[in-house]
């Protein structure tokens, strides 16, 4: 998919309503199984990168639901995400090289689940070691055209005090995808991101997975918890499209 002139943001009347939906989506997943009597994993790394001024704690629902179908859970060792400092490519570069080092000791692969500007990192990581990424899931991430996508462009210039435009070397860099089996899973009534922007070319290695939920409540949706669970457990190397059991 290429750049997109005319992408905006969402309606500022559906960012107000995130938290009240994310926390309605939370109680709902309290309430939901979203297991299969099957899913149990095969113990591979997940490595979890956070939303842009998010850290570990917004990401425990989802880290726990891993831990519980049996995959040993990472965090991205760096604690609040206030997006990258400095040159872009070598700060993904070195996070790179972090990320192959946390896993280094115990696990050849792993998988990468990114939310939102934490996506964008995970699908760079996975270009610069496609060797140790087994797949990439991203949840509401604006890969396919960040500026002038979100909501959010004056909180990622407070947190990192740099200005958020991207020029187009990089958002080229962005949109290609990476060379491993890669889900984006995205809502069309996300009230921060443009679900547009989260849209990627299909391929053999590629897809898009639509639900319906906010931005925020991405990281505890029932529905994106079902498909993670899936997508964790198929075989390594047998990689398959999502095709959803309950709607067949």
């Amino acid at each position: 998919m290429g750049s997109n002139a005319s992408l905006q943001s969402p309606h500022l009347g559906m960012l107000a309503l995130e938290p009240v939906r994310a926390m309605l989506e939370f109680a709902r997943m309290q309430l939901t199984d979203v297991t299969a009597a099957n899913a149990r994993g095969d113990g591979h790394a997940v490595v979890l990168f956070p939303g842009l001024g998010a850290d570990h704690h917004l990401m425990q629902p989802l880290a726990r639901h891993c831990e519980g179908l049996g995959y040993d859970v990472y965090h991205w060792g760096r604690g609040r995400n206030t997006g990258p400092s400095g040159d872009p490519g070598p700060w993904l570069d070195a996070l790179a090289q972090e990320i192959d080092a946390l896993i280094a000791p115990s696990h050849p692969q792993a998988t990468l689940i990114g939310w939102s500007l934490g996506g964008l990192y995970a699908r760079e990581i996975a270009k610069a070691l496609p060797h140790r990424v087994r797949q990439v899931i991203t949840l509401g991430t604006p890969f396919a055209q960040l500026s002038n996508s979100t909501n959010v462009q004056w909180l990622f210039e407070l947190l990192s005090g740099n200005a958020s435009a991207v020029d187009a070397p990089l958002a080229r860099r962005l949109r290609e995808p990476p060379p491993v089996p890669t889900t984006s899973i995205y809502s069309r009534s996300d009230g921060v991101v443009a679900w547009r922007a989260c849209i990627g070319r299909v391929s053999p290695l590629a897809e898009n997975i639509e639900v319906e939920s906010s931005h925020l409540g991405l990281v505890w949706h029932p529905d994106v918890l079902r498909i993670v669970t899936d997508r964790l457990a198929q075989r390594q190397g047998k990689w398959k499209p999502w095709r959803d059991a309950l709607a067949a």
